[in-house]
């Protein structure tokens, strides 16, 4: 078993409270979920209204599939329009036996 994860940090300039910020959050998450059919939460950042971290997860018996899944999602959100910009991500693929 392959897990693909990510840790992807958000700016968020137009969040102006905690209810805009969590607004913009979910809706992003909700395209992110229809899209690739990840798992996708906020990780971090909850009580800052112009940051915040995702974690996203997805599960494969390939490496290269959960990379390019993984790929995927980060380039899916780094070329999302407006509300938001992406300041950085880490990525890691784990073999769990």
């Amino acid at each position: 078993m392959v897990v693909g994860t990510a840790r992807v940090h958000l700016h968020l300039p137009e969040g102006h409270s905690l209810k805009e910020k969590r607004h913009i959050v979910k809706s992003l998450i909700a395209r992110t979920k229809n899209q690739f059919n990840v798992s996708i939460a906020e990780v971090g950042d909850q009580d800052l209204w112009q940051s915040a971290v995702l974690g996203i997860a997805c599960v494969s018996n390939d490496p290269r599939h959960a990379d390019e899944m993984v790929s995927g999602v980060v380039r899916f959100l780094q070329n999302q329009p407006g509300e938001f910009e992406m300041t950085g991500y880490e990525t890691e693929i784990v073999h769990v036996f």
